[in-house]
Parts: structure tokens; C-alpha cells; sequence
């Protein structure tokens, strides 16, 4: 689930799968929106700033929290002071001084690269590799065909797989086409213009004439999308969703195209864990970069932002590629954090399928067993998740996919937006009565880039690192809180809202309240949170 941030819904091309992840724009998210409180400052944030004052004169033990995902820029303004960094270890001397298996791993470990440099930039789908595998068993399948019942099975899977996988195809075949044509006509009119995207103004939008029937349409595109966002703003998103779905047809889709030779594992021992480099921002850190700011860019510096944690060492876990995470990675990278001390760990990530989820069940119990706290994002489908699970999960399951138990360190965080009316509910959040534990602010986030920049971006990619910031609140000041204790403190703190939200379900849009699709029915809250683990602390005296 690699996030895509907000796309302009655009004149002609509106129906496209990413418009499910657009949030309306007919107002502003306040300046960091997300840390705010409801009662002082009437934004739906999670009372970040307010609950510093109750911890005031309160020491902390620093925590470290855990980011597994694309890669982090570790020399960013704003993060580089709040790092976890292995003491013991050189990052240029090409030996693994502290005997822990990994090589210079000095901000922590890169899973998808090899010990030459080289990284893994694009991956399928898990859905095309499931594909690409089943092809050769099922696809000549008939009626008359005798199969047991685990081929059975398999077969049934399969089938549904590759009805996911054609109206994704579509879907992206039909972006790659519109989106393409309109990034072309929109560079003709950017080179007549003859400036650079950044400078072009109202103005020479509205003097500029064309007799092309396909750069009047273009312009017309940009007319209405720079009603509200310079065009600057509207060339950067039209050349995201272009190269977005040029990635999912040249790549994400392509049953032909497997990159994982470049690692050089044997990709099928789930237990292999020496692999890899320490490479950690690789060649696409975007995404991680600006989940780490969510949790701890340094605070009250006067530079770029404040993130929800004050007392927070970022390890860096690079797992996620341009495309889906594959299990084994996932769980190494688990292993990798909780083995070097994280006490709380972000995935801001997912899927619609495994390919194995033993490897990362067992990963999960490991981190229950040593108290360290997942939190997940739900996704961004704005589907019911107890009805379409959104990978990693919360749940354990046997080779039946049966439901076996349920992991006690496991948050999964659905996302919201400012907005104390029926568009609360992030609309592409996903959520789930037995699935989704809480919600956090997911839309209009600013936070942390590559190369000391900025910019917003939303998803549920977003809202989970908030989660993590007040879970890394409550580890860092209350060190005697277990996972499990954390877990139930965030749940019961959250902020109720007496007011129902908008979600699409059996192909229609519905209003329900967050206590409907959810298990803690609110909104997770520093403030009340540090009070609730006052209370549950003094209890215990």
C-alpha cells in the first residue's frame, strides 16, 4: 500500500481508481491540524500540544520506534537528530561489528537490496505473483477437472484473484492512457508557455489561446483545477498519477517482470534473515520519510514541523517497494526491529493477499512474546475490512486460513479528517467493526520529505504513524506500560464523536457511527490518553 497522495478529481478523467483516495477540498486543513484539540482549538486532532502540559517536569525514557517501510532519509533537518542509531556499529568498515548479522547496519537495515548496493525500486502485486504462480496449475482448469480439496480451494482463490487482477489492469490501463495523453498536452502548453512549471501564474493560464481541440481540453483541465492550487501543485499530482500508472502496467501488473534476483536470497526459505544492505532511504524515500515525521520529527526546533513524540529514536527499516511487500521481508524486518530494541513498530503498508503468512504470524507472536507494540494501517480501499482483509493482520490463522487467535500488541488504525461532520471518516479509509481498533488523523498531513522538503500527503499510511507518536507518548513517560497495557489505554482514551460518517458499503453510500466500524468507535488522543495511564498507574499503587 504504497500511499498516492491526493490527485485533482479532473475534467473527463474523473472516475479513476485513484479518486478514491482524494479527500474534498472546498476548505483547508488548519496548519498542524493533526496535534491540535478539539475543545481549545475546535479541530478533531489528537490533543498532542495539550497533552504535553500535563507532561511537564514528568522525565522520559527515550523509545525506539521502528519504521518499516520504504526507506527513510536520514539526514533530513528535521529527523536527523532524532535517530536510532547502532552505537556499535561502524556503517563504512564492511564488518558487522556487533556480531548481530547485519553488516554496517548503523540506522538499521535495508531488506531489499543486495550486499553490492544494488536495491529493488519496483515489485509486482502480491495479487500478479500469486497469478504468475497459479497460472501454470489453474488456468487450464475445466469443469470436468478432478481436484482435491486443498486444489479445490486453491482453485477457488485463484478464480478470485484473477477477477481482482483484470479490474485493476483496467483500471490502470485506462489511467495510463488518459493521465499519459493529459500529461502530454499539458507539457505542450507548459513549453509554449515557455516557463518552468512554478512560475506559470493565473494569468498566463487565462491569456493562453490554442486551436488544438486536445490542449483546449487540456487547458480546460487546468482552468478548473487551478481554481484552488497553483499549477504548480496541479502539474506535480498530473505527474504522479501518470507515472503511478505507467509503474502499475510496466510493473505492478506484469506477470513478466520479477525483480527479486537483485536481492540474491532464496526467496522461498522464509527463514533465510542475512540478506540485504544497509542502505535505508534507498532510492524512492518519500513515503517513509514523511512517516517518520509524523512520529518524532523534532519538536519546537523552529524548523519544518513538530511530530507527535518528543523522546523517540527512529530505526529505519526499508521492506516496501514501489509495489506490494513480500511476507518474508516483512517478517525479517519485525524480527530485525525487535531484536535491536524497538518497544513500538510502524507498518505503514499492506495488501489484499499473502503468500505467506505463517512466516509473518511467527514474526508477530515474537514481538508479543518481547512487548513490542505493532501498529498497522487499515488501508486505503474504503472497504470493510472484516469482510476483505487488508494484509499484515492482526488475526493468527491455520494453513485453512482459519481464524486461530488474535495478537494483544496489534493496532490497526483507520483514518479521519478534521471535520466534525459526516466527512470525518477519511473517504478512503478502510474500516471494520472487528477489524479497525481506532482512527487517527489521515488527511492533508504535512510532514517530512527527501532533501529537507516538505508536503502533504494523507492515507491511512498516515494516520498509523499518529497512532505511533502517542503509543511512543505513553512508552517513553510511562516505561513500566507493557504493549498490551498501551494498546488498551489508546483504546479506551479515544475521543467519542456523536455524529455519523459517510462509508460506501453494498454498493452504496451509508452513514453509520465510528462505534459501527470500528472496536474502540473513536478517535485515538494524546491528552486523554496520558490521563488514562495516570489513572490506570495510580490504580496500580
Amino acid at each position: 500500500m504504497r500511499n498516492i497522495k491526493l490527485l485533482i478529481a479532473l475534467f473527463g478523467i474523473g472516475i479513476l481508481p485513484l479518486s478514491s483516495i482524494a479527500q474534498d477540498k472546498k476548505d483547508k486543513a488548519p496548519a498542524n491540524w493533526y496535534n491540535l484539540d478539539y475543545k481549545s482549538d475546535g479541530i478533531m486532532g489528537v490533543s498532542t500540544e495539550k497533552a504535553y502540559e500535563l507532561l511537564k517536569g514528568r522525565k522520559a525514557t527515550p523509545v525506539i520506534v521502528a519504521v518499516i517501510d520504504g526507506g527513510v532519509d536520514v539526514y533530513h533537518e528535521d529527523l536527523k537528530d532524532v535517530l536510532w542509531i547502532n552505537k556499535k556499529e561502524s556503517n563504512k568498515n564492511g564488518k558487522d561489528d556487533d556480531n548481530n548479522g547485519y553488516i554496517d547496519d548503523k540506522y538499521g537495515w535495508n531488506f531489499i537490496g543486495n550486499a553490492n548496493g544494488e536495491n529493488v525500486n519496483y515489485d509486482n502485486l502480491e495479487v500478479t505473483r500469486l497469478i504468475a504462480k497459479y497460472d501454470p496449475l489453474y488456468a487450464s482448469v475445466l469443469p470436468t477437472t478432478k481436484l482435491n480439496e486443498a486444489q479445490r480451494r486453491e482453485f477457488v482463490n485463484y478464480q478470485k484473484m484473477i477477477s481482482d487482477y483484470t479490474t485493476k489492469y483496467d483500471e490502470a490501463n485506462f489511467g495510463n492512457t488518459n493521465y499519459g495523453r493529459l500529461k502530454m498536452n499539458v507539457d505542450k502548453f507548459v513549453a509554449e508557455i515557455g516557463k518552468e512549471p512554478k512560475d506559470i501564474t493565473k494569468a498566463d493560464i487565462d491569456n493562453y489561446k490554442s486551436e488544438n481541440r486536445d490542449i483546449k481540453t487540456a487547458l480546460s483541465v487546468i482552468k478548473r483545477a487551478t481554481e484552488k492550487d497553483s499549477f504548480e501543485k496541479f502539474y506535480e499530482d498530473i505527474k504522479e498519477a501518470d507515472e503511478y500508472y505507467g509503474a502499475q502496467i510496466k510493473y505492478h501488473l506484469n506477470k513478466e517482470f520479477d525483480p527479486r534476483h537483485i536481492v540474491g536470497d532464496n526467496y522461498e526459505d522464509a527463514t533465510e534473515r542475512y540478506y540485504g544492505n544497509p542502505d535505508v532511504k534507498g532510492p524512492d524515500a518519500g513515503h517513509g520519510t514523511h512517516v517518520a515525521g509524523i512520529i518524532a520529527a523534532k519538536r519546537n526546533n523552529n524548523i519544518g514541523i513538530n511530530g507527535v513524540a518528543d523522546n523517540v529514536q527512529i530505526m529505519s527499516l526499508r521492506v516496501v517497494p514501489n509495489g506490494d511487500e513480500r511476507d518474508k521481508d516483512v517478517a525479517n524486518g519485525i524480527r530485525y526491529a525487535v531484536d535491536n530494541g524497538a518497544k513500538i513498530i510502524n507498518m505503514s503498508f499492506g495488501k489484499g493477499y499473502f503468500y505467506n503468512k505463517e512466516a509473518v504470524d511467527e514474526a508477530i507472536h515474537y514481538a508479543q512474546e518481547k512487548d513490542v507494540l505493532l501498529v498497522h494501517a487499515a488501508g486505503n480501499d474504503a472497504k470493510d475490512i472484516d469482510i476483505n482483509p487488508n494484509y499484515p493482520s492482526k488475526y493468527f490463522t491455520n494453513k485453512e486460513n482459519a481464524v486461530t487467535g488474535e495478537a494483544n500488541n496489534y493496532l490497526t488504525v483507520g483514518a479521519t479528517s478534521w471535520k466534525v461532520n459526516d466527512e470525518l471518516l477519511a473517504n478512503f479509509s478502510n474500516f471494520g467493526y472487528r477489524s479497525v481498533d481506532l482512527f487517527a488523523p489521515g488527511v492533508e498531513i504535512n510532514s517530512t520529505m527527501p532533501e529537507n522538503k516538505y508536503k502533504e500527503q494523507q492515507g491511512t499510511s498516515m494516520a498509523a504513524p499518529v497512532a505511533s507518536g502517542v503509543a511512543a507518548l505513553l512508552r517513553a513517560y510511562y516505561p513500566q506500560l507493557s504493549a498490551k497495557e498501551v494498546k488498551e489505554i489508546l483504546m479506551k482514551s479515544v475521543t467519542k464523536v456523536d455524529q455519523k460518517v459517510k462509508i460506501k458499503k453494498d454498493g452504496s453510500t451509508k452513514k453509520v457511527y465510528l462505534d459501527e466500524i470500528s472496536v474502540s468507535g473513536g478517535i485515538v488522543n494524546a491528552y486523554n490518553a496520558i490521563v488514562e495511564a495516570n489513572n490506570y498507574i495510580n490504580s496500580k499503587k
